[in-house]
């Protein structure tokens, strides 16, 4: 489950689902799945970096491909993001061993990760022009982690370079039979009780979650929670004050799930029609509308791995926002570009890029 969020002044993007708190800057053993947020700049940063061996030649080199079907570029593209990046070892097996069972990996793929890096790497494939915040070592697996960021256009020149430790990474085991397991780095028990310390929302339903999500962090505009093969749901504020009609939010998602075609293949999205006063019990109430989106069905025998599709779903998401796309475009969208990510082994593998020419469906 990934969670993301936009705020109306400062356009946050969080990337989990329980309320935010502030993480400091934490040694390398940060592990690849921390949350990370997401700032998308009109203008051109001015800001010290900690990297200055780096043209800007890379971070726009995603972004200047030309073909007769290419993706088009936002106005608006300099996005910047916190958070981790490391490495993936991902091993395919036949089957996942037994206790105390000894087996052999039919093919070992090494591939950059992270919540931040993987839609950083998205974002930059798509057209925009991101920019990375975020810690490694100065070892092999660091320099790998810097070089592939750099080839998809990802633009490390903010990222910190330690003498000292090592480079975070994740080994992704990919089951034949569909199981999935993954072992992050056995160090990164510490940096967990470090940022364990979470407010809950304590929500019974994830509905009511977004709800009392918005009504914690006021600037926010919208938040969205993907759901795997079930979808997503996104609730968008509304700065209307007018009076409403009110309605349960947990009732309100059911309604527009039966208006779902559950025999269409591709993504959809269907929204509540007006602005409503939507309540979560015992939680509180805001004025917005719900959207419900559905994930794309892909045939089992295409369905490779699902590691980082939640990452590209929010790396589409940021290529909606600068590209003023509507929730109604924005989600199937995104489920495309997570459905595309599927397909591959790997978090990045499957990653669309601008020039492929199904993406031009959603050009418009």
């Amino acid at each position: 489950m990934a969670c993301c969020s936009v705020a109306l002044d400062q356009k946050i993007v969080p990337g989990d689902l329980k309320l935010l708190t502030t993480i400091p800057m934490q040694p390398l053993h940060s592990s690849s799945c921390l949350r990370f947020t997401l700032f998308p700049f009109t203008t051109s940063l001015t800001t010290t970096t900690t990297r200055t061996n780096m043209s800007s030649s890379s971070s726009i080199r995603a972004s200047s491909e030309t073909s007769p079907h290419s993706f088009p570029v936002p106005e608006n593209r300099i996005v910047l993001g916190c958070g981790a990046t490391c490495i993936d070892y991902l091993a395919t097996v036949d089957s996942y061993p037994k206790p105390d069972d000894k087996i052999r990996s039919t093919s070992l793929k090494i591939q950059g990760g992270g919540n931040a890096g993987n839609a950083l790497t998205c974002a930059a494939r798509l057209g925009l022009n991101p920019r990375l915040i975020s810690k490694v070592a100065d070892d092999a697996q660091g320099r790998g982690i810097l070089e592939e960021l750099e080839a998809d256009g990802v633009d490390t020149s903010y990222l910190v370079v330690s003498k000292d430790g090592n480079s975070p990474f994740t080994y992704v085991i990919v089951d034949k039979q569909t199981a999935r397991l993954v072992y992050f780095d056995s160090r990164l028990y510490e940096t967990a009780l470090v940022v364990g310390n979470e407010e809950w929302t304590g929500a019974s339903s994830i509905p009511s979650a977004l709800v009392f999500m918005l009504l914690r962090l006021p600037n926010v505009k919208f938040v969205i929670v993907t759901l795997g093969e079930d979808g997503c749901i996104m609730l968008e504020r509304s700065t209307d004050g007018s009076l409403v009609e009110e309605m349960d939010v947990d009732s309100l998602l059911e309604l527009l799930k039966q208006s779902l075609d559950g025999n269409i293949n591709m993504p959809l999205c269907i929204s509540s029609k007006v602005v409503m006063r939507l309540k979560a019990n015992k939680l509180g109430a805001v004025n917005g509308i719900l959207h419900v989106g559905s994930a794309e069905k892909i045939p089992p025998s295409e369905l490779i791995d699902t590691t980082g599709a939640g990452d590209a779903f929010i790396g589409a998401v940021l290529y909606a926002i600068c590209a003023d796309k509507p929730p109604q475009k924005m989600l199937p969208f995104a489920a495309s570009v997570a459905a595309a990510a599927c397909r591959a082994l790997g978090a990045r593998s499957g990653l669309p890029r601008r020039t492929d020419p199904w993406l031009s469906s959603y050009s418009h």
